[in-house]
Formats: C-alpha cells, sequence, structure tokens
C-alpha cells in the first residue's frame, strides 16, 4: 500500500468503526456515550466517506431524539442581543507597545474586482461587515440557548487546556459542549444553565476551542454566517509571499471558528493561506508583521533544545516553527530581550481592536496574535 493511500485508508476505517461502535447495543444508558463516538468521527478524522458525514449527522439526531427526548422547535426564537458601548478598559490594553501603527480600515467593502486587483497583498479592516449576519441578529452566537439548540444535548468538543499553547502546562482535551458553555461569560448563560451538568465553578485552567470547524460538526451554524464571495477571487501568490498555495481539499477553503473566555490568546504566528477573520462575539485585539521581519521574530526551531511538553518543543519536527517566542502583547518594553524584534518588527508592525461584526483580511505569510478582551466568538476563512 502507498503512503497516500495508507493516510487515505486510516480515517475511513476509524470512521466506519466509529459508526458500527456507537450502534452496537445502543440504549438509553449507552446514547450519550455513542453521540461522543460519532462526535469523534467528525473532529478526529472528518467523517471520511462519501456520504459519511450526513449519515453521522442523521445518526446523531436520531440518538438525540429517539433516547434522549429532544425535540427541534423550528419556531422558537432568541432575543435579538443588546448593543452596548465599549468598555473604556479598552484604553489600558490599547495601543500596544509592540506596534506603531494602525491596521488600515476600509470605508466600504471593495468589489470583487478591486480587491482581487488591489487590496489582497496587504492587511485591512471592513468595520460592521457582517453586522447583518444571523449570527449577530436573529440566531445570536452569543446566546448560549441558541448554542445549545443548534447542536443538541450530549455533544462533545475538542478544547485547548491553557490561555497560551507555548505554555509548560498546555494540553488539549474533549469537553462537553454544554459544560464549556458553562465557563463562558455569554448573553443568557445563567437562563439556560443545565441543571444536571457539573458546578458552573469557573475552571481553574482556561478553555479555548480554537482552530475547530465548529460549522461542520454543527451544521445549523452553516445559515448564521455569509461566505464573502472575495474567498473565491483565487488570488495570485504574493511578492514577499511567493509558496503560497490555496487548500488542499475541494473548496480550497477551510473555515474555522474560535470560541474562548477573556484573556486567551494567539501568539505571533504565520499561517500559509489568505484568510478573511470575522469577529462574531465581544473584542478581540489583533497586532500583525509583514513577512519580511520573519529572521526577528525568533521563532521556535528545531535546533534549540525545549524541555516542555507542548508542540512547540519538539526540536526532531517542530509543529509549531511558525510561532514566536516574543510576547507581542507584553506591557514591559524591555529591549534587551529580543533586541532585533524591538528594533525591526515593532517599527513595521501594525494593530487593532476588532468590534462585534469587524472582518480582517491577512495575507499568507504574515505574522499574526490575537488576544480575547472578553468572552469572544470568531470565524476564520483560509483560502
Amino acid at each position: 500500500m502507498s503512503h497516500g493511500a495508507s493516510g487515505s485508508c486510516w480515517p475511513r476505517m476509524y470512521t466506519d468503526a466509529s459508526i458500527i461502535r456507537s450502534l452496537a447495543s445502543l440504549n438509553s444508558s449507552s446514547s450519550r456515550a455513542a453521540i461522543a463516538k460519532l462526535d469523534r468521527v467528525i473532529i478526529i478524522a472528518g467523517a471520511a466517506g462519501e456520504g459519511r458525514l450526513d449519515l453521522v449527522h442523521t445518526l446523531i439526531c436520531r440518538i438525540q431524539t429517539e433516547f434522549l427526548s429532544y425535540t427541534v422547535d423550528s419556531t422558537r426564537r432568541f432575543p435579538k442581543p443588546e448593543v452596548t458601548a465599549s468598555d473604556d478598559s479598552s484604553s489600558s490594553i490599547f495601543p500596544l507597545k509592540t506596534s506603531l501603527h494602525g491596521i488600515p480600515v476600509l470605508d466600504s467593502p471593495p468589489s470583487f474586482t478591486t480587491f482581487h486587483t488591489t487590496h489582497n497583498h496587504h492587511p485591512f479592516v471592513l468595520p460592521k461587515y457582517a453586522s447583518s449576519w444571523p449570527a449577530i441578529n436573529e440566531h445570536p452566537w452569543s446566546s448560549a440557548a441558541y448554542l445549545r439548540f443548534v447542536a443538541g444535548p450530549a455533544r462533545i468538543v475538542p478544547v485547548e487546556v491553557g490561555a497560551d499553547y507555548r505554555a509548560d502546562d498546555w494540553t488539549q482535551q474533549f469537553i462537553d459542549w454544554d459544560e464549556f458553555l458553562s465557563t463562558l461569560e455569554l448573553d443568557d448563560i445563567d437562563l439556560t444553565a443545565d441543571l444536571a451538568s457539573p458546578s458552573k465553578i469557573k475552571p481553574k485552567k482556561v478553555l479555548y476551542l480554537a482552530q475547530h470547524n465548529l460549522i461542520r460538526q454543527f451544521p445549523d451554524l452553516n445559515r448564521d454566517i455569509v461566505i464573502p464571495d472575495y474567498v473565491y477571487t483565487c488570488p495570485q501568490p504574493p511578492l514577499d509571499y511567493p509558496q503560497y498555495k490555496p487548500p488542499g481539499n475541494d473548496e480550497q477553503l477551510v473555515i474555522n471558528t474560535w470560541l474562548g473566555p477573556l484573556g486567551t490568546i494567539s501568539p505571533a504566528h504565520t499561517d500559509p493561506y489568505f484568510n478573511l477573520y470575522v469577529q462574531i462575539v465581544g473584542r478581540k485585539t489583533i497586532w500583525l508583521a509583514p513577512p519580511s521581519v520573519n529572521r526577528f521574530m525568533y521563532a521556535f526551531d528545531g535546533d534549540e533544545v525545549y524541555e516542555s511538553p507542548n508542540p512547540a518543543s519538539n526540536k526532531d519536527n517542530p509543529s509549531m516553527s511558525n510561532t514566536s517566542r516574543v510576547d507581542v502583547f507584553t506591557t514591559m518594553k524591555d529591549e534587551g530581550l529580543f533586541p532585533d524584534f524591538w528594533s525591526n518588527v515593532v517599527p513595521q508592525a501594525i494593530s487593532t481592536i476588532l468590534e462585534p461584526g469587524d472582518m480582517l483580511f491577512i495575507p499568507p505569510g504574515w505574522w499574526h496574535a490575537m488576544r480575547s478582551e472578553e468572552t469572544s466568538f470568531s470565524v476564520s476563512m483560509w483560502f
């Protein structure tokens, strides 16, 4: 068997075996475990195989209905969240000490052609671009009740444990979706708490659902967003990132979601794709720097020895070699630590705070870091 054939075989085998195991001796006492097995099929293997994803969604719905007394009320309405002014506390966290400029803001969305010819090689922000999306209005992603409604009972999701994946004690785990929502400050969390779930005491560790396609797992969320036409412009590789290639899936599009509490951080890193990043709930501070500063970013690499158990420490094949060791959100300016960063990167770095509805464009190869200033829900679209 060739390496390529082997690589595609195992996800399919895992998918089919897990489906069979979830249905074996299915009854009311095993129904929650069966749903968890089916969720892992989506999360781990992508429900590999023709028609398998639809089959898994159908099976989950049937188990929820027949064993957990769950019914979908298509007439249910969710109150539109109240719009409140931004907290003045943002003045204490912005501007950043590690950037001297703001991210350019466009007054109006560029046309399809203008984006393709003029605007796809430098970051920009489109304020309130997504303010009319259902995710911000009639299907509010700020509502714990709605997020539980679209998932149904007994669902699990993958989360990072720890605010920053560079930390020594960072790890990952599966967690009950309802339990995870109870750790967040959402609009109606007190009204929708599942009394059968564990205590709502805040966890000792920060839990962050990061870089996960929640829309694939909970497909009803797909109706709540609008994919911008810009993702279909087939942009050419930028001059400062000539190695660009689009995602390798059929759609040449990868959608991920990011949901977590105040203080969650994505440290400065690079991605190989164009990115449209939409802020749905809460505020998030953004830091960016161009590919030209690569050699001054103090990225993790394989030439140094790290004893930490996190992925950035793998000196044989470091999976975090696209990640910087610099804390771009530091409140202390210490030019003795990472001096090349302070002298060469900071003058070129740009930053902003995204508000709900704002959309950020990031070209491939640009260094970027994010920090949640409150409970935050975002969607990224790589193309």
